[in-house]
C-alpha cells in the first residue's frame, strides 16, 4: 500500500487532521509543530490526541511527520538564536513522545557566512544536547537546496553531520525532491545512480521519509520553489518513478506542493493509480 499523505494545518488539533487526511484519501500526514515563522505553542489537548490515536488506528493512519518552524537555525552566529532552537527543538520532541510512530523533520539551518564547518560543529553540539534526554521520536535531517548558506546542500554535508553526533542512531534523512533536484541530483533521469550515491555517502537505512514536489527551477538552480506534481522541472514521470523504486516504494511520501486540499485530494489519487 502507497503510504501518501501532506501537509495539513495543525491549528484545530490531531483529530482533525485525521479526518482530514482520511476526507482526502490520505494514509499519513505531515504538520508544523508550532507556527512556521513563529516561537510558542500552545500546549496540545491530551483528549484531543487520545480521540486521534484511536480514529488513526481504526482508519490506517499513520507516520505523522512533525516539521519544526523555520526560525529554527542550530548554526547560527548569534547565540540566543541557538539557544531559541534547543528550547524549541527540546520542547517539540517532549511533546512528540504523546504521538507514537511520529518522527521530527528539521532542516539543518544556515551558517551565514561563519563557513560549512562551523556550522556543521554547531548542529551537531545542539543534536547532543538534544540527545542528552532519552526522547523516543527519531529526528531527520532534511535535504536541502544549497541556497545562500544552508547546511545539507548535498549528500556529504549531512553525513558529517551525522559523523559529528554521539548518538547517532537517533538521526534519520528526510529526502526533499525539489530540493536535491535545485541542488543538483538529477532525480528525474538518473534516479538509480542518485541512490547508489546516497547510499554509498549515507546508507539508505537511514532515509525515513520523502517530500514530494515538483521544481519550478531547473536542476542545479539552488532556489527551493516548490510546483504541483507534474507541472514542474521533474515531471510526473519522474514521481511515478520514486513511488515506485524498489528501494523506495515502502517509505511514507509528504507532499508539500502549492495545493489547497482538493489539489492534494487530485495529486493523492494521481499518484495511487500509478502506484504497482
Amino acid at each position: 500500500m502507497l503510504k501518501i499523505g501532506c501537509h495539513l494545518s495543525s491549528s484545530q488539533g490531531f483529530l482533525h487532521m485525521g479526518q482530514e487526511a482520511k476526507r482526502i484519501g490520505a494514509n499519513c500526514f505531515q504538520f508544523f509543530t508550532r507556527n512556521p515563522r513563529g516561537g510558542k505553542a500552545r500546549e496540545w489537548d491530551l483528549q484531543d490526541i487520545g480521540r486521534y490515536l484511536a480514529f488513526a488506528r481504526e482508519n490506517g493512519i499513520a507516520d505523522p511527520l512533525a516539521h519544526a518552524p523555520y526560525t529554527l537555525n542550530p548554526c547560527s552566529k548569534e547565540e540566543d538564536i541557538r539557544n531559541f532552537a534547543y528550547d524549541i527543538m527540546l520542547d517539540d520532541l517532549r511533546r512528540l513522545e504523546h504521538i507514537p510512530g511520529s518522527r521530527y523533520n528539521f532542516h539543518p539551518g544556515s551558517h551565514v557566512q561563519q563557513g560549512v564547518d562551523a556550522g556543521i560543529a554547531m548542529i551537531a553540539d545542539l543534536l547532543d544536547r538534544i540527545f542528552q534526554h532519552p526522547f523516543s521520536t527519531p529526528v531527520l535531517l532534511e535535504t536541502m537546496a544549497g541556497k545562500g548558506s544552508e547546511v545539507g546542500r548535498n549528500f556529504e554535508e549531512l553525513q558529517r553531520i551525522i559523523e559529528a553526533v554521539e548518538d547517532p542512531d537517533r538521526l534519520g534523512v528526510c529526502l526533499d525532491t525539489c530540493h536535491v533536484f535545485d541542488g543538483g541530483y538529477d532525480i528525474a533521469g538518473q534516479l538509480d545512480q542518485v541512490l547508489q550515491e546516497f547510499d554509498r555517502i549515507i546508507g539508505l537505512e537511514r532515509l525515513q521519509a520523502i517530500h514530494l514536489n515538483d521544481s519550478k527551477n531547473p536542476i542545479g538552480s539552488h532556489k527551493d520553489r516548490h510546483e504541483k506534481l507534474g507541472e514542474g522541472y521533474l515531471g510526473m514521470e519522474a514521481f511515478e518513478a520514486i513511488i515506485n523504486h524498489e528501494k523506495l516504494r515502502e517509505l511514507p511520501f509528504y507532499l508539500e506542493t502549492p495545493n489547497d486540499l482538493a489539489g492534494y485530494e487530485a495529486e493523492i489519487a494521481r499518484l495511487k493509480s500509478v502506484y504497482c
